[in-house]
């Protein structure tokens, strides 16, 4: 996704809402203080003519310091309550969706949430996430970093389309030209044969809708390990239906060719006929 051209004022903003709430509420009274001296400093008039750059030079900071002694405390606050209002949601729509059954609390939100939710799962693996500034589509939504690796997460909040190989493809592209050591592809559905074929080969790992809901509602934090790009991720104790994303039961086949092999089958059968080997 293509970023937007930013000025000083507008990547402060942006590093403020980045920070700890906290940490950008300190820093606004630091800011008023270190720049609070220069504003009072009484103007200068050059006594010849060699001093009228630096003299001009010095009226220029002291007009930035008038304004800048509050418009930056000013910015650093707002930061501080954007930071802290995304926090609150973020672990709102995180709690909401591990009271929900199946996938309801990852399809029932906007793209928007979705990406937020999918940061806020993320965050409790022990990732730092950055959240891009960015339109419903394409590109990168999040940026992972942690023990000094950057990975690229691409959100798909597809409920009537399958994610295709083409998408996989994209953030492979993306990854070699940003250097990163892995990437993800997470959705709220799910993922076309081709896609998962090719992302099992390139270090991408897909996530669908049915796993993400089924790690939210039913594994804590602590228990979960972090997921590694290129490693497969050992499931939960119960695995979530791919079909509609309810918890499965363990079962053995009666007939068949697989007769006697233990397999997950849904916990909603008859009514839903998703199954996952054992």
């Amino acid at each position: 996704m293509a970023k937007r051209n930013s000025g000083l004022l507008d990547l402060l903003f942006e590093v403020a809402t980045l920070l700890p709430w906290w940490l950008s509420l300190a820093l606004a009274p630091l800011a008023y203080l270190l720049i609070h001296p220069y504003a009072d400093m009484p103007p200068v008039a050059p006594t010849h003519l060699g001093q009228f750059s630096q003299v001009l030079i010095t009226q220029f900071f002291h007009v930035g310091a008038m304004y800048g002694q509050y418009i930056i405390p000013f910015i650093l606050v707002t930061g501080s309550v954007i930071s802290l209002l995304s926090k609150a949601k973020r672990q709102r729509l995180y709690q909401e969706a591990q009271r929900q059954t199946g996938k309801q609390g990852i399809e029932g939100i906007t793209w928007r949430e979705f990406e937020m939710l999918v940061g806020e799962w993320f965050r409790r693996q022990g990732y730092g996430v950055r959240e891009t500034d960015t339109e419903p589509d394409g590109g990168v939504d999040l940026v992972l970093t942690r023990d000094g690796e950057t990975y690229l997460v691409q959100c798909k909040q597809w409920k009537a389309y399958k994610v295709g190989v083409n998408i996989v493809r994209e953030l492979l592209g993306v990854m070699a030209s940003q250097g990163a050591a892995g990437g993800y592809i997470v959705t709220s559905g799910d993922f076309t044969k081709e896609a998962r074929r090719f992302a099992a080969s390139s270090g991408i790992k897909l996530i669908d809708g049915a796993q993400l809901a089924s790690w939210i509602r039913t594994v804590k934090t602590e228990d979960h390990p972090p997921v590694t790009p290129g490693i497969p991720t050992p499931p939960p104790s119960t695995p979530a239906c791919p079909v509609c994303g309810a918890d499965m039961q363990e079962r053995k086949a009666t007939r068949g060719a697989h007769a006697g092999q233990l397999f997950w089958g849904c916990s909603r059968y008859p009514k839903c006929r998703g199954t996952r080997p054992r």
